[in-house]
């Protein structure tokens, strides 16, 4: 992005800022409350939903597991070896995993063998 492009919209959110009575401090306590709020996120699925893992499950954590999926399948963060193991692998990001949720991210069927 250019200097000037990036000064133009630096201005026009001050003018809007200004125009609701948004103070830059206001801006910064709610970013850091969205940090702290996500920081507690236990569990998030492929589509983005979050849950802390306390209270009453979310319908979509409820059809998830109906349909037979983990609930540490959508886990955020793994305790223990796995948190060792995982660091010594590569990265995969599963929240675009299309499959999450459904019956084929837990099956394991049996190899077909050709005639």
């Amino acid at each position: 992005m250019d200097e000037r492009k990036r000064e133009s919209i630096v201005a026009y959110l001050q003018r809007r800022m200004a125009e609701f009575g948004i103070t830059p401090e206001a801006v910064a306590a709610s970013i850091a409350q969205d940090q702290l709020r996500l920081s507690a996120v236990r569990y998030r699925d492929a589509s983005g939903n979050t849950w802390d893992g306390e209270g009453t499950a979310p319908q979509w954590v409820i059809q998830a597991t109906s349909a037979g999926q983990s609930l540490e399948h959508f886990s955020v963060r793994r305790v223990g070896v796995e948190e060792t193991q995982s660091s010594k692998q590569a990265s995969v990001d599963w929240r675009d995993d299309p499959f999450a949720g459904t019956r084929l991210a837990t099956f394991k069927g049996e190899r077909l063998q050709a005639p």
